[in-house]
């Protein structure tokens, strides 16, 4: 996997979220791991952005829905280096678009700034206690 590239396209893929991971765990070892159970389209590993360690959690994405379900029913609970996994459906897609370099979700920054206005101004008159 390379950090260079913008990720492939995942959109068709049936995503799990493997999480309680150690950082001696590769991509490798989960794609081992999970393709037992069928084809895997991709792994991802969100790393610390400084220190490039593992955050503890990835997502493995199947091209179908059954292998999907049967690899999450297996490896749910199953200790590897130590933890136990915790493997479910992923419940959102990737919310950074890569190519665009910057989150859909993401309010357009005018927005933001308005949003940090009022709470500003109500904080200002009271409004708001902490």
């Amino acid at each position: 996997m390379s950090y260079n590239r913008p990720p492939p396209n995942v959109g068709d893929l049936i995503s799990l979220k493997v999480d309680n991971l150690t950082n001696r765990i590769s991509h490798r070892t989960l794609r081992r791991i999970f393709e037992k159970y069928g084809p895997i389209g991709d792994v991802y590993m969100p790393r610390d952005r400084f220190t490039l360690e593992s955050r503890g959690f990835a997502f493995v994405r199947f091209q179908d829905k059954r292998h999907a379900e049967e690899a999450m029913d297996a490896l749910d609970g199953v200790m590897l280096d130590g933890r136990e996994l915790r493997v479910q459906m992923a419940r959102h897609g990737r919310l950074l678009d890569f190519h665009q370099g910057r989150s859909q979700e993401t309010p357009p920054l005018s927005q933001a700034r308005q949003s940090h206005s009022l709470v500003a101004a109500a904080e200002e008159e009271g409004a708001v206690s902490y």
